[in-house]
């Protein structure tokens, strides 16, 4: 049995590695959906024969987002015309391979994103919390880590 891979993106949007991190999910997800038999543009995903498949039980690629790349996770950051919303591609991302989209809630907080209930506990004045996006504590990137994953930082 191989190992889940880990995306740790901490690269701000505007940075390189934020859209080298988005080329190499894209490109890990067509190559191991392949390997794997999955037909990844249905609803539920099940392999080639229509049998259940072991595999779609976890997502084929974990990816966390961590510091300067929690801007990702805000709906409100808007794009120009002529450069790529990297929000709505690791969303239709998600969408298409069922990829859980974490990012750690303090470092998401510290940067003014936020989702319904830590603007409530926190007595902000509303959420921008993009779809898809969840906040998360950093235990959750420490269950990614465990069992000695793959960790590819961007």
């Amino acid at each position: 049995m191989t190992t889940t891979p880990l995306l740790l993106i901490t690269a701000d949007p505007s940075h390189p590695l934020a859209h080298l991190a988005l080329r190499y999910a894209r490109a890990y997800l067509k190559s191991a959906s392949a390997d794997h038999n999955i037909d990844s543009h249905a609803d539920d995903i099940v392999n080639k024969e229509g049998i259940d498949n072991p595999i779609t039980k976890r997502p084929l690629l974990n990816v966390f987002f961590y510091g300067d790349s929690a801007h990702l996770a805000n709906r409100l950051l808007w794009q120009s015309a002529d450069q790529m919303n990297l929000t709505k591609e690791w969303q239709m991302l998600a969408e298409r391979y069922q990829l859980p989209l974490p990012v750690c809630v303090s470092t998401a907080l510290s940067r003014g994103v936020s989702d319904t209930d830590n603007s409530t506990r926190h007595q902000l004045d509303g959420d921008n919390l993009a779809t898809g996006f969840t906040l998360v504590g950093l235990s959750e990137l420490a269950l990614m880590m465990q069992d000695g994953c793959r960790l590819i930082k961007f």
